[in-house]
């Protein structure tokens, strides 16, 4: 049973589900949240984005960010930062612990085929998918 889409009983892979993480002093509410932000290096950016009422506020107010010039080479590190202080949340590790041995694909309506696979069309490089599979089996070892 692979994890196609990140919703029911694997809501709690998703960017938008409720688990505080820090990035560069800062707490966020979600991995979204902190991911948006760190887009910037505008600081009242990153505390408009940290106030937003839901990840999907967040979301669209990290689209009008001042963009950080290396944002391309570093916003998979990143994300693989905020996945691991997730997961390191007991109840959370314990989850993913649980998805093993299954593929996982964080896959989406939205076109999204940079960290998911569009479901439309079955492209994408499912780079968040791959980076949770990547924190599981480190867990694992």
């Amino acid at each position: 049973m692979d994890i196609k889409e990140f919703k029911d009983e694997h809501r709690f892979l998703s960017n938008f589900y409720p688990a505080q993480v820090v990035f560069e002093g800062n707490i966020y509410k979600t991995v979204e949240h902190a991911y948006q932000a760190a887009k910037t290096i505008d600081s009242v950016q990153r505390k408009d984005i940290g106030l937003a009422k839901t990840p999907g506020v967040a979301k669209f107010l990290g689209r009008c960010v001042t963009m950080r010039e290396d944002w391309l080479e570093i916003k998979v590190d990143v994300m693989r930062k905020l996945l691991a202080q997730k997961f390191k949340q007991p109840r959370l590790r314990r989850l993913l612990i649980n998805t093993f041995p299954y593929h996982i694909q964080e896959g989406n309506y939205w076109n999204d085929t940079f960290w998911g696979v569009c479901l439309k069309t079955h492209q994408g490089r499912n780079m968040l998918g791959k980076l949770l599979v990547e924190i599981r089996d480190n867990i694992l070892d």
